[in-house]
């Protein structure tokens, strides 16, 4: 199945190169360009493209407030934001509206294709040089007190939370149950609806962030 794609960015250089990346990937096709964030959102709506790429910072509507509307309407494409500028700030409201991916620009292409294969199937990708300081900036602002969402999850199922903040694939969530991957996807599936998150992105921010899960603890 290809993967239909839409860039959004302001500058015309960066989506030409992001249109040869991610081109040269078999099943992937580039659907169309937006300069700035309210073309994005447009071009969105009648595209209807699998992911978009959405830059940060653009004139007009900034690519957060493109997210942010595209995110609402729901039916929205699998968001990745991409950014020049690697600030804490931009990065955690990245991730709280529930984009698909968080990419730096100056990740290698290898990067952004699988981050665009991931997000078209449901999941999400952190850029590994921030995983650790999105880890530490939420654990840091975990409550004290288990928060009553918590509650909803089975025993089994807070096991798979856990194994998903800890990075674990389903595959390695299995083989430590000891059960089938199907039956982990289930769980993820469930874990996700209960909690009304979008994405194992959004699993691991509330794992980290509520302290069902600590920085050093045993993977």
């Amino acid at each position: 199945m290809t993967i239909r794609v839409l860039i959004a960015d302001d500058q015309a250089m960066i989506r030409v190169g992001l249109r040869l990346m991610a081109e040269t990937e078999p099943g992937v096709d580039v659907v169309g360009e937006a300069a700035d964030g309210r073309a994005a959102v447009a071009l969105a709506r009648s595209l209807r493209p699998d992911v978009l790429l959405l830059d940060i910072a653009m004139p007009v509507m900034s690519g957060l407030e493109a997210a942010r509307i595209l995110l609402d309407e729901g039916g929205a494409p699998r968001i990745v934001m991409l950014t020049t500028f690697d600030t804490d700030e931009n990065l955690h409201a990245a991730l709280r509206l529930g984009v698909g991916g968080y990419l730096l620009k100056s990740s290698p292409p290898e990067q952004l294709v699988e981050a665009i294969r991931t997000a078209a199937a449901g999941d999400g990708l952190i850029d590994p040089a921030v995983t650790l300081r999105v880890i530490a900036a939420f654990a840091a602002a975990s409550r004290l007190a288990p928060p009553p969402e918590l509650s909803t999850l089975t025993a089994r199922e807070r096991e798979v939370l856990t194994g998903l903040a800890r990075g674990r694939s389903n595959r390695e969530i299995a083989a430590s149950l000891f059960v089938g991957e199907a039956t982990v996807r289930s769980h993820v599936a469930q874990v996700l609806r209960k909690l009304g998150l979008r994405d194992r992105v959004q699993a691991v921010v509330f794992a980290y962030e509520t302290g069902l899960v600590r920085p050093g603890e045993g993977r």
